[in-house]
C-alpha cells in the first residue's frame, strides 16, 4: 500500500530552491556523534575547552559502569579523533573488569595500584603494579582491572581511541561485547609488561623510540637529547601493545621555552614536571600576532602537574609555543591519538619533512626566535625574573642569521 503522507505528520516535504536561491539551511548546529552520545549515557561530566590547569581540580562523579568516578575530557581540537578522561579508582577496591574495541593507555596522576589483564576465557593474569607517574597501556580487546593499593583514592588519567571507533561502528555492543582476539596485540608472554629502556630510531622521523608497554616513572625517566624545539630539549616516543595511539615525553631545561610551531588538530600538551604557559594562535595571524594587532586571537593556558593544553583548537593550522618558568625543568607528555605525523595526508612514498623542526625560511613551520614577536621575549624574561628563575636563553639566538634571506629550501 502506498504511503500516505498525510497521514504523517513527522515527514516534511524537501523542496528544490527557486531561482538564484541555494538549497540547505546555510547555518546549521553540530549535531553529536556516536561517541558523544556514549559519553551522555555513560552519566558523567565531559570537560570542553583549551586546557585545564590541573585536572585534578575536575569534578568527580560516580561512574556505574566502571564501579569509579570520573570525568570526561574532549578539548578543542580532538573532536572525533580521540577521547580522554579521569577516572578515580575507589580507596581499597577496584574498577570493573572491562575490554573493549579500542586502544588505551594510561598515566597515573595519584596513587598506586596494579592492573590486571587477561585474555577472555583464560585463567592465567598478568599482573604489575604502578605508582604515581606510571604509563601503561591496555592492549587491543584484553580484560583488565584495575586495582587501588591504598586507603586513600587513587586517580588515572586515559587516553582512548573510542571516538574513531564508535564513530565508524555506531554499535556499543560490537565495541564492548567482541569476542576477537587481538594475539598481535597481547602476546601473553611472561615479560609483556616488564619495562624496557632500549632506544631505537623510530621508522617514519628516525627519532628516539622505545618499545615498552609499561613505563614505571615518566616523570623522572632518562630522555635523550632531541634539541628540536629548544636548545638542550629532551624527548622520546614510546611505542605500546602495537598501537596507533601516538605519544611522546619531552622536556625543555628551566630557564628556555621552545620555538613557536605550527601544525593542525590533535595533540594534547599534558605537564608532568614543572610549571609554565603555552600561547596558541591561528597560523593565518603570522609569527608576531602582538606586533600587528592580534593579540586578541591568542590563547594562553598556565598550567602544572598534571594540566593539559590543546595546541591547536580547530580548523586549519595553529601556532604553539611552550615555556618553562619554574626552577624545575620543563617535562611534557603529548598526546595525539591516531593522529601521528606517520598518518599526514599523501600517497605513500610521498616526499616528507620535519616541518614543525624547520624553520620558517627553511620552508617548515617553526619560528627561530629572531623572527618571532619581541612580546614573546619581553614577557618571558619578566616572568622568570618574578619567578626567581635565571633565564637561560642566549642573546645569540635572536639575532639574524647572515644568511637567513637566501635560506629558502629545506636543508
Amino acid at each position: 500500500m502506498p504511503h500516505d503522507d498525510k497521514d504523517d505528520k513527522t515527514v516534511t516535504h524537501w523542496h528544490e530552491p527557486g531561482g538564484l536561491k541555494k538549497a540547505g539551511l546555510g547555518e546549521f548546529k553540530k549535531q553529536p556523534t556516536p561517541y558523544d552520545a556514549w559519553m551522555e549515557s555513560e552519566g558523567v561530566p565531559v570537560f570542553r575547552g583549551i586546557g585545564i590547569s590541573k585536572v585534578q581540580n575536575l569534578p568527580l562523579m560516580p561512574w556505574k559502569r566502571t564501579g569509579g568516578r570520573g570525568h570526561f575530557i574532549q578539548l578543542y581540537g580532538t573532536e572525533t579523533k580521540w577521547g580522554c578522561y579521569v577516572v578515580e579508582i575507589p580507596p581499597g577496591g577496584a574498577l570493573n573488569p572491562e575490554k573493549h574495541m579500542y586502544e588505551e593507555i594510561f598515566l597515573v596522576v595519584e596513587g598506586r595500584g596494579s592492573t590486571e589483564v587477561w585474555l577472555e576465557g583464560d585463567s592465567k593474569k598478568h599482573v604489575f603494579e604502578w605508582q604515581k607517574g606510571s604509563m601503561f597501556s591496555i592492549p587491543m580487546n584484553a580484560m583488565h582491572r584495575l586495582v587501588n593499593a591504598t586507603s586513600g583514592g587513587a586517580l588515572l588519567l586515559g587516553g582512548t581511541t573510542a571516538p574513531v571507533v564508535l564513530n565508524a561502528l555506531q554499535n556499543q555492543a560490537a565495541v564492548f561485547d567482541n569476542p576477537f582476539v587481538f594475539k598481535d596485540r597481547f602476546s601473553g608472554a611472561d615479560d609483556f609488561f616488564k619495562p624496557k629502556d632500549d632506544i631505537e630510531p623510530d621508522p617514519v622521523r628516525g627519532l628516539a623510540m622505545r618499545k615498552t608497554n609499561f613505563i614505571p616513572d615518566v616523570i623522572n625517566c632518562e630522555l635523550p637529547l632531541d634539541n628540536r624545539r629548544s636548545v638542550g630539549y629532551r624527548r622520546v616516543e614510546p611505542l605500546m601493545t602495537n598501537n596507533s595511539f601516538y605519544f611522546w615525553i619531552g622536556q625543555h631545561e628551566n630557564g628556555r621555552y621552545s620555538k613557536g610551531h605550527a601544525h593542525t588538530s590533535a595533540a594534547i600538551l599534558i605537564c608532568l614536571k614543572g610549571k609554565g604557559y603555552t600561547y596558541s594562535w591561528p597560523e593565518h595571524c603570522g609569527e608576531r600576532p602582538w606586533e600587528t594587532g592580534q593579540a586578541d586571537q591568542v590563547n594562553r593556558l598556565d598550567y602544572e602537574p598534571i594540566g593539559m593544553v590543546t595546541a591547536a583548537p580547530g580548523g586549519a593550522r595553529w601556532y604553539h609555543q611552550h615555556f618553562s618558568v619554574s626552577k624545575d625543568d620543563f617535562r611534557l607528555t603529548a598526546w595525539f591519538g591516531p593522529h601521528n605525523p606517520g598518518r599526514d595526508p599523501g600517497a605513500p612514498g610521498q616526499k616528507h619533512t620535519d616541518y614543525t623542526a624547520i624553520d620558517v625560511n627553511q620552508g617548515g613551520t617553526a619560528i627561530p626566535y629572531w623572527m618571532e614577536d619581541p612580546y614573546i621575549r619581553t614577557e618571558y624574561e619578566e616572568t622568570l625574573r618574578q619567578n626567581g628563575v635565571p633565564c637561560r636563553m642566549d642573546a645569540k639566538w635572536y639575532a639574524k642569521p647572515n644568511d637567513a634571506d637566501t635560506r629558502s629550501e629545506v636543508v
